[in-house]
Order: C-alpha cells, then structure tokens, then sequence
C-alpha cells in the first residue's frame, strides 16, 4: 500500500505536473511549427528554386512491386509500394527543428535573464552598512565620525 501513496505524493507534486503540462504545449509546439514549415515556408522556398515541393524531393532504391519508376511524386512511389529516401521530408524535419531549438533557446535566454535581474534586485536595495575610512582604509561602521583604528574624523 505504501508504494500507492509514494506515487500519489511524486505524482502531484509541482515538478511532475509542470512537466506534464510542458511536453503538452511542447507538442502542440512541434505541431505548429511542423505545419509552418510545411505549409507556409517551403512552398514560396520551393516556388523560388523553380517550382519545388521539399516533400516530394526523394531518391528512389528499389521500385515498387505496382508499378516501376519514374514517379512524380512520394505518393506516388508509396503507393506502387517502392523503397525510398526522403530527402525533402527531412529537409522539412531538420528546418522545424531548428525553428523549435531557436524558440526554446530564446525561451531559456528570457528566463536566465529574469533570473538574473531578480539576483540582482536585492542586492542593489542593500544600503550599505561599512565604508572606508579615507585616512587609513580601514573598514568602519557607515555611521562612525570617528576611525576607531586611526582616531581621525570621519566627515
């Protein structure tokens, strides 16, 4: 009965369902930027280099049993059941994961950041509480007229 409990307990703690709820939005991530790829940047790129669709760019290695090569597009050959490399396909998929790495590369910068200016707020509302004595340099009390290594006055 106790292991129940323990993983009731890991699994409603904060990191656990933190990271749940990341790797859901991540994946629906992955999903927009994959349909921004595919749908939005590589046609007008395609149009640009002669009318290319990336997805149809594919080597092919053995024909299919259906029918044999040429075909005109990747459908087309997995349709006739033929071997492929799927060039255009991972061309796609290395461009979305570049998009992905970027945005998740500006998403940690902007969280260090914050992080490092909440480091630095308390610090910089310290008043602070010694200084230097200029005769000697001695560290005293920020509210002494008096050096208590030297004895000379503090203005």
């Amino acid at each position: 009965m106790s292991i129940v409990k323990e993983f009731k307990e890991f699994a409603v703690k904060g990191n656990v369902v933190d990271m749940a709820v990341g790797i859901i939005i991540g994946g629906a991530f992955g999903t927009i930027v994959k349909s921004m790829v595919t749908d939005i940047l590589m046609p007008p790129i395609g149009l640009l280099l002669g009318g290319v669709d990336f997805s149809d760019i594919f080597i092919t290695l053995k024909d299919g049993a259906k029918a044999a090569a040429p075909y005109a597009t990747l459908a087309d050959a997995q349709a006739a059941g033929a071997v492929t490399m799927n060039i255009g396909l991972f061309v796609n998929g290395m461009i979305s994961f570049m998009i992905v790495a970027f945005a998740v590369f500006l998403l940690i910068k902007g969280i260090n950041k914050l992080k490092r200016e909440e480091e630095a707020a308390p610090e910089a509302a310290k008043e602070p509480t010694t200084k230097e004595c200029p005769h000697c340099l001695s560290t005293i009390a920020i509210k002494a007229t008096r050096c208590p290594n030297c004895t000379s006055n503090i203005d």
